[in-house]
């Protein structure tokens, strides 16, 4: 039996995740985003996160993961299609329904942002504070759960810059957690941290799905741990084109050299490890002298 980290949901909560009917939590449905016009990140790309499961999404540096996450979240507008949360299409011009969707997720960034002027304790309970009427003695209790999920509790009253980088990253995770959100959204998780410490987050992010019924994206280059708590994998390439999804055991199985590839991290094959480019000849201006 796995240990329960998890702050229990409220009643009305739980009423909700009971009368829903749709497997589909999050949709992305032939979206085409790019910061500019020289740049396309996501091409038509179609996919859908089920209510309840740990869906990882891999890929090489660049290829549009992080991008995804702040489509999401209503950071920025599509070019084309549309990204649909639990039945809503997702409009980043409505402020009262990006208000009122953000409540319902949580978010751990690929760098922390946390708080550097306030202390561990004070980053855990900035949206408790911010997001719910509850009183002091019941944020107290909460947050010490949360970090002690992260196994924290004992550095509550620290300033962040009194943290290790690992510690830091923990202290974000118990954050994004603080208010047993529906959505989960991971960035990079495990960067950063100790092996120890990365198999307690993976295990709390695996927890966490299984006690709330929540929804967990994951972000990550760490495939073996990704793999031991994910129930679907998508796998992701540069100009955020779909290579592969499946369950863990099907990647890892699969024959294609691309996904081959990547899960086992094999230097040669169809990913290059070099940005396009001129031809070096044309750069250093070989054979022009």
């Amino acid at each position: 039996m796995r240990e329960s980290f998890a702050f229990p949901l409220p009643a009305g909560l739980q009423a909700h995740h009971a009368g829903l009917k749709s497997d589909t939590f999050i949709e992305i449905d032939h979206v085409t985003f790019g910061y500019d016009e020289r740049r396309v990140i996501l091409k038509d790309l179609s996919l859908r996160f089920l209510r309840g499961k740990v869906t990882s999404v891999l890929g090489g540096s660049g290829c549009g993961k992080t991008t995804l996450l702040r489509l999401i979240g209503g950071v920025h507008r599509v070019d084309k299609g549309r990204v649909v949360f639990d039945g809503e299409v997702i409009d980043v011009h409505d402020r009262d329904q990006l208000y009122r969707l953000r409540r319902r997720l949580g978010m751990l960034f690929q760098f922390g942002a946390l708080f550097t002027d306030l202390t561990v304790f004070d980053n855990v309970a900035f949206p408790l504070r911010e997001m719910s009427d509850l009183s002091e003695p019941m944020i107290r209790d909460i947050v010490l759960m949360k970090l002690n999920a992260v196994g924290l509790r004992g550095a509550a009253s620290l300033k962040i810059s009194e943290v290790s980088g690992g510690m830091a990253r923990r202290v974000a995770l118990a954050r994004a957690i603080a208010l047993d959100p529906e959505l989960i959204m991971y960035d990079e998780p495990f960067a950063g941290l100790d092996l120890i410490s990365m198999g307690v987050a993976a295990k709390l992010i695996r927890t966490l799905n299984d006690v709330t019924g929540a929804t967990s994206l994951v972000i990550s280059h760490d495939v073996p741990e990704c793999m031991a708590i994910s129930d679907w994998v998508v796998l992701l390439a540069t100009g955020g084109r779909l290579v592969a999804q499946g369950t863990p055991a099907e990647l890892m199985a699969s024959t294609d050299p691309e996904v081959r590839q990547f899960v086992r991290g094999e230097p040669d094959g169809p990913v290059k490890f070099h940005y396009p480019a001129p031809a070096i000849a044309d750069d250093f201006g070989v054979g022009a002298r």
